[in-house]
């Protein structure tokens, strides 16, 4: 079976080429229908990554952010018709110890491997979640990244001490609207303080107990412990701050991405006992774990839906152009292609 793909052949330049899908594997065949554009696929198509990365990496199809329709499950883990949401991430092994989002062996798509920019994919049936009737399949398509945030939660779960009266979430963006929007949902005991930089933003978080902006925190106040979901240049006064103000022996989630090496204090990390630890993309548990949630939770599909900033249909390679500068022109929300193909 041919199939088409739209592969980053270099900076802002897709092309068509043309790949084969075996039918007679027991791979599942999906037809993507609805594509979120991630701040890593802007970087590769506009050429915002090492000359060295993008030799490496190119020609790739872009797009680990995804929900699709199958149209082929010889092994029956789905029928044709159904809903699925694509998980990138493919481990090669399988580690008792080390989780498959860590293992260096592992795969993800739109990072040197196709990504869900094609009229097919073939993947494996535990690479697929079926998303249950009802849900927004707009919201669903950027599960992969509101899975990053579970996958931090879980992982704060299990090495947090159990103190949790306040957890304060650093950062005003999308990822730090996901994962508040979680942890209150899975906290709802504990007050969830939001702390930013733009009062727009803030304003946004209706679902959270307290927002301050990070010029203004009270003297007094103390968190038990922080996620800091902030990354790029603003990582260093962000960390420093949560260290300034968290309890002693809390935890601290990183989850914002730095190009840089960032410092920070050290001294009062030791002095207070800090835990410190970090998170990145996700597993299959963490993308089973969002869709349940999705399915108990009506409203968190409500809440994420303001989080879509646009959807565009998708017919050609112009209009995958036009879909990309779109959205390095939208200061907030995902822009979500609509896959005609």
């Amino acid at each position: 079976m041919l199939n088409t793909v739209y592969r980053l052949t270099q900076p802002r330049k897709i092309e068509i080429e043309f790949s084969e899908i075996d039918i007679f594997s027991s791979d599942v065949i999906v037809r993507p229908k609805y594509l979120s554009i991630c701040h890593a696929d802007q970087r590769y198509f506009q050429g915002n990554r090492d000359a060295k990365v993008l030799a490496q990496k190119l020609p790739m199809a872009l797009i680990h952010e995804a929900v699709g329709e199958v149209v082929h499950a010889p092994d029956g883990s789905f029928k044709p018709g159904d809903t699925v949401v694509m998980i990138p991430n493919t481990p090669t092994e399988k580690d008792e110890i080390i989780a498959e989002n860590y293992l260096r062996s592992s795969k993800f798509r739109a990072s040197g491997f196709d990504g869900f920019m094609q009229e097919y994919v073939q993947l494996p049936s535990d690479r697929l979640v079926l998303l249950p009737d009802g849900i927004d399949p707009v919201v669903a398509s950027f599960t992969e990244i509101v899975s990053v945030s579970v996958h931090a939660i879980s992982r704060f779960d299990k090495i947090a001490h159990s103190r949790r009266n306040t957890i304060g979430i650093w950062g005003d963006g999308i990822l730090s609207y996901m994962t508040s929007l979680f942890l209150k949902k899975l906290y709802p005991e504990t007050k969830i303080c939001i702390f930013g930089v733009v009062p727009k933003k803030l304003a946004d978080f209706t679902f959270a107990d307290e927002t301050y902006l990070t010029t203004q925190i009270p003297d007094d106040l103390g968190v038990d412990h922080a996620f800091e979901c902030v990354g790029g240049n603003g990582s260093q006064i962000a960390i420093n701050q949560i260290i300034d103000y968290i309890n002693p022996e809390g935890t601290i989630s990183i989850l914002g991405v730095s190009e840089y090496p960032v410092p920070i204090n050290t001294r009062m990390v030791l002095e207070k006992g800090l835990h410190i630890f970090g998170s990145s993309r996700s597993g299959r548990e963490d993308f089973c774990k969002t869709v349940e949630m999705y399915a108990q939770y009506p409203d968190i599909v409500e809440h994420l839906s303001r989080m879509v900033g646009h959807v565009r249909p998708v017919r050609s390679i112009k209009d995958i152009t036009e879909a990309f500068d779109f959205d390095v022109q939208n200061t907030f929300g995902k822009t979500v292609m609509k896959w005609e193909k």
